[in-house]
C-alpha cells in the first residue's frame, strides 16, 4: 500500500505522476445518517483517507477498492466518482482517484505497521479530523451528494472486427482477437461493483464482452432485447427510450448490475436518462462503457469506465 510520505524509487524515475487511488468508504450510522472510515498511519503519524499506488497496469477504480479492503479490512462496492487530489511528493507529482464507496463487509481490523488504526466518524467530523487539506475537501464534495442507492456499469461490447467483412448474421458476428483481450481485461474493473445481475444485448458480440465477467463470478448472462440495437423499420428514438426506462427499473430492482450493449443504444439512452446533453457527449468506444450510480430511479452521476 502507498503511503504519500514515502520516496520515490531510486532504481527508476517514473515517467509522468504517480498514480494513486482510494475511496471514502461510508456505511449507515447507528443514529442515522452515514459513518466514513479513516485510517492512521503510524509512520507519519497522520489521519487520512485509505489510499494507495496503482499496481502495474492496474485500473484505477480496481486500485481504489483494492487499497481500501487493504487498508481497512472492508470490502466495499464503488458508486460516485470524487475530485481527483494533485500534490507533490519530495518534487514527484502525484495523483489519487478516489470514489465513494459503500461498505458491504468488514472482516476484523489488524493492527500493522502500515496502518495502526481505524475510525468510523461522520463525514463532518471526518472532514475536521484529516491531516491533509486535500482530504478534507474531497470529504467536503462527499456530504453534498445523494444518497446512492445502486450502481450499473453498462459497456459497450468489444471489438469485433468490420461489419461489412462478416459474411453471417450481424448478431453473430463474434469477438476478433483483439476484442477478446479487451473482455478479459474489463472483468476485474467490473467484478469490482459486484453484480447480482449480468444483462446483454442478444447480439453474440455483447455476450461475449461479459463472458470472462460471468465466469469469474460465476453469473448466468441473461439476454435482454431492451439493450439491442433498433432493427430495420424500428425507431431509434423508441429504443432508446426503452433502454433508458430498464435502466431505471433494473436500478430499482437490484443494487448492483452490469449491462453489456451496443454503440447506437448506450449514448442516446445515457443522454435521455441523465437529460444532460445530446447523444454524442455520451460516445462510448467499444471495449469501454459507464459507471452509473443511480439516486432511485433517477441518476445521479456517471463516470467513464477508462484507464
Amino acid at each position: 500500500m502507498a503511503q504519500s510520505g514515502e520516496a520515490p524509487d531510486d532504481r527508476l524515475a517514473p515517467v509522468g505522476p504517480i498514480r494513486a487511488a482510494g475511496g471514502v468508504v461510508w456505511r449507515p450510522g447507528a443514529r442515522g445518517g452515514v459513518e466514513v472510515c479513516l485510517v492512521h498511519r503510524p509512520r507519519y503519524d497522520d489521519w487520512s483517507l485509505p489510499k494507495g499506488k496503482l499496481d502495474a497496469r492496474e485500473h484505477p477504480l480496481a486500485a481504489a477498492v483494492r487499497e481500501v479492503q487493504e487498508e481497512t479490512g472492508v470490502h466495499a462496492r464503488p458508486q460516485l466518482r470524487l475530485p481527483s487530489v494533485r500534490y507533490r511528493r519530495e518534487g514527484q507529482p502525484k495523483v489519487v482517484d478516489f470514489w465513494s464507496m459503500r461498505a458491504l463487509s468488514t472482516v476484523r481490523f489488524t493492527a500493522n505497521s502500515e496502518v495502526d488504526r481505524i475510525r468510523w466518524v461522520s463525514p463532518e467530523t471526518a472532514a475536521r479530523v484529516v491531516t491533509y487539506p486535500h482530504d478534507a475537501r474531497v470529504l467536503r464534495h462527499f456530504t453534498g451528494l445523494p444518497h446512492v442507492t445502486a450502481v450499473i456499469a453498462v459497456v459497450r461490447h468489444a471489438l469485433a472486427g468490420k461489419r461489412g467483412t462478416w459474411t453471417g448474421p450481424d448478431d453473430a458476428r463474434p469477438l476478433d482477437q483483439a476484442g477478446r483481450a479487451q473482455a478479459r481485461s474489463l472483468a476485474p474493473v467490473l467484478a469490482q461493483v459486484r453484480p447480482e445481475l449480468i444483462r446483454s444485448a442478444s447480439a453474440r458480440r455483447c455476450t461475449q464482452t461479459v463472458e470472462p465477467l460471468a465466469a469469474r463470478l460465476d453469473l448466468p448472462i441473461e439476454i435482454d432485447s431492451a439493450f439491442d440495437e433498433p432493427k430495420p423499420g424500428q425507431d431509434p428514438a423508441d429504443v432508446a427510450i426503452s433502454a433508458a426506462t430498464r435502466l431505471a427499473e433494473l436500478a430499482i430492482e437490484c443494487e448492483a448490475v452490469v449491462v453489456s450493449s451496443q454503440g447506437k443504444v448506450i449514448p442516446p439512452a445515457l443522454a435521455r436518462l441523465s437529460g444532460l446533453g445530446s447523444a454524442k457527449a455520451w460516445v462510448t468506444p467499444k471495449g469501454t462503457g459507464w459507471l452509473l450510480a443511480f439516486a432511485g430511479r433517477h441518476l445521479a452521476g456517471a463516470d467513464r469506465l477508462t484507464d
